[in-house]
């Protein structure tokens, strides 16, 4: 059965683009957990073994019929799904997958791999490219697409519209050409919405000094996120740099703003 998330009212775990595939021993997917999740999962093989044709729908009250503090109402779809059904299932997920937020990372290094590893199963497409041939691993998560580009940089153009991007290069002297590349295009066309750059205070301050001698200006060289990664985690490990800078990432695509104004907000 798949369940959907169909309507809500008021305060739920989880709204219309959750679901869960349940199955006769095991479930996909999360409607949001707890006692809804437990409820709609019963619900739900009993509706495998009654062996409905149509899709239906149950109505939640989330305080009185649940218990839970929620206090709001949620609708769910169930559906059976067969064999027939696959087709248009995977059409309905590339059509969502298709309006993802973008991420182009740029760099193979270990805070990259740690970083496509944790962006794998998190609902954003990830186009990840190195000058370098042969670096990515084999086993790619299925919303990531890797490239090889030689110089790297000369990726930037092409680069979907509303990419976030972060630079992270094994060079610095690739990072510098990367981050110049993309400020021409911001200038240009004004469609890279985040510009993140690994390092140091004082990698920033040097990489600013240079681009401001090619030309741009403070204000452009203000839109420049670097350190990356949410302020207060000091730890290096690569995969915790990773979690820190994905979890940036999903606050600038939440609130529509810059990571630098958002520090300065929080």
């Amino acid at each position: 059965m798949l369940v959907h998330v169909h309507s809500h009212r008021g305060s739920v775990p989880r709204v219309t683009d959750a679901w869960m595939a349940v199955f006769a021993q095991s479930c996909v997917g999360s409607i949001g957990g707890g006692h809804l999740e437990w409820q709609a999962t019963a619900h739900a093989r009993w509706l495998l073994q009654s062996a409905p044709k149509a899709p239906s729908l149950q109505r939640y009250a989330l305080g009185p019929t649940l218990g839970q503090c929620c206090g709001g109402e949620v609708v769910l779809r169930f559906e059976r799904v067969t064999a027939e059904d696959v087709p248009r299932l995977q059409l309905g997920f590339a059509q969502r997958q298709a309006a993802w937020p973008r991420v182009a990372l740029f760099g193979g290094g270990h805070v990259a791999r740690a970083l496509v590893r944790v962006l794998g199963p998190l609902p954003v497409q990830v186009h990840w490219l190195d000058s370098r041939d042969e670096i990515f691993p084999p086993d790619l998560p299925e919303n990531v697409y890797a490239e090889q580009a030689d110089p790297v940089h000369s990726a930037v153009v092409s680069l979907a519209a509303l990419s976030h991007v972060l630079i992270m290069s094994f060079s610095h002297a690739e990072d510098l050409d990367v981050l110049r590349a993309c400020l021409q295009r911001r200038r240009q066309q004004a469609d890279l919405p985040f510009i993140g750059l690994i390092g140091s205070q004082t990698k920033r301050a040097r990489f600013f000094h240079r681009l401001q001698a090619c030309g741009f200006t403070p204000e452009e060289l203000a839109q420049v996120t670097c350190p990356i990664g949410l302020p207060g985690i000091t730890n290096k490990a690569p995969e915790v740099i990773a979690v820190a800078v994905a979890a940036q990432l999903l606050q600038v695509m939440e609130h529509g703003v810059s990571a630098t104004h958002l520090t300065k907000e929080t």
